[in-house]
């Protein structure tokens, strides 16, 4: 297609895919479009055979990699010993959590612990300059074709090394104003995120934040933008493009692929969903974000339910526990069942099948051709 992100990033259809799922990376780019691993919770180690594996199975085509390095958290510039973030999570927040385990038939005892807690420590680390710079060395050893940061302005040392190496950097933004900052610091790609998108989010929706930021970054720089928040399918793909877009960002269309990490029982969930079923919340990682309604999310928006820490420490206390409430719910735990939760758009009402991650593909070309078609057809005499 004609389109600014395939000229930059060479791929022949301007469809990102985030993923957390390595064979969904490869199964995209092989498809046309890009798949792009979601690095955030890796260690540098880990990262490295993730990368490792998809150079040895993706035959050359373009891929890129997310990290969440925020302009503004609350350990932002400390160095932190192992056990202290695990230490500044109050014992209300962990008595709320022993409490709501235990009224789902869970023992909270090998759960809300401090070595299960430090387990959540990683995010945190990650987030900081230390853990970002050995992501990104991990990163640049590789052939990537894009590297994206999606909470903030990435910092100078991730601009100015990804210029050195000629990868573009992208950035995810919400509002207006975060785009206008994010364009000042030089960033290549816009990845405009309205409200109904999973994971963090914004609350002005798809339709009015897209032709919005085009028309404000418009005078300053010339930047490609990529629309997110709730497309999953081909023809919302081609409404964004119409309001000015140059290609589609997504991500929870991918999470009910074969090929998705995602959880049968959550699955399950999400295939059953419908729009209305998700919640946008700081529940989860001290910052708002979507992701899919359930027990879990309905406590900690109760009255009496503590306020959510601010980001990195509200992790610590839910992705542990969260992980071991999943694994309970595999095994057939009704209460765990109830529990499970796990990030998700607004778009997961249309996500009622499994396919695989190239026939994902697949159907967004074709429902994308069948919309222009009908647009252009508007016009026949």
């Amino acid at each position: 297609m004609k389109s600014p992100i395939c000229e930059m990033l060479g791929i022949e259809f301007p469809l990102l895919a985030f993923s957390h799922c390595r064979d969904v990376v490869v199964e995209v780019s092989k498809a046309g479009g890009m798949g792009v691993l979601g690095a955030a919770g890796m260690s540098a180690e880990k990262l490295e055979q993730e990368l490792n594996w998809i150079d040895a199975h993706i035959g050359g085509r373009p891929y890129g990699v997310d990290l969440i390095v925020p302009a503004k958290f609350a350990s932002k510039g400390q160095t932190t010993k192992p056990g202290e973030s695990v230490s500044k999570v109050p014992e209300e927040h962990r008595a709320f959590v022993r409490n709501l385990l235990e009224k789902h038939g869970i023992d909270p005892s090998t759960i809300v612990t401090e070595e299960r807690l430090s387990r959540g420590t990683r995010l945190g680390d990650n987030m900081g300059d230390q853990g970002a710079g050995a992501l990104l060395d991990v990163c640049f050893a590789h052939p990537i074709r894009l590297i994206a940061n999606a909470l903030g302005t990435p910092p100078p040392y991730m601009t100015e090394r990804a210029k050195r190496e000629g990868v573009p950097v992208a950035a995810l933004v919400g509002a207006k104003e975060h785009a206008i900052k994010q364009v000042e610091a030089d960033v290549d790609i816009l990845v405009v995120a309205g409200g109904e998108a999973g994971g963090h989010c914004g609350d002005v929706s798809t339709l009015v934040l897209v032709p919005e930021i085009v028309q404000a970054v418009k005078p300053i720089r010339d930047v490609p933008i990529l629309a997110a928040g709730g497309i999953v399918t081909g023809r919302q793909m081609a409404a964004c493009m119409a309001m000015g877009a140059d290609g589609a960002w997504t991500g929870s269309v991918w999470l009910t692929t074969t090929e998705a990490e995602t959880s049968p029982v959550v699955k399950e969930k999400y295939l059953a969903a419908s729009s209305r079923d998700t919640i946008r919340s700081k529940a989860r990682t001290g910052k708002y974000s979507r992701q899919l309604r359930s027990a879990w999310t309905d406590a900690w928006e109760a009255e009496g339910a503590p306020a959510p820490l601010p980001m990195p420490y509200q992790s610590i206390i839910t992705e542990p526990v969260m992980g071991r409430v999943t694994r309970l719910a595999e095994g057939g735990h009704e209460g765990a069942k109830q529990l499970a939760s796990y990030f998700v758009g607004q778009g997961v009402g249309m996500m009622n099948e499994t396919l695989g991650a190239g026939q994902v593909v697949q159907a967004f070309k074709e429902d994308f051709l069948g919309a222009w078609e009908r647009m252009t057809g508007l016009f026949e005499e």
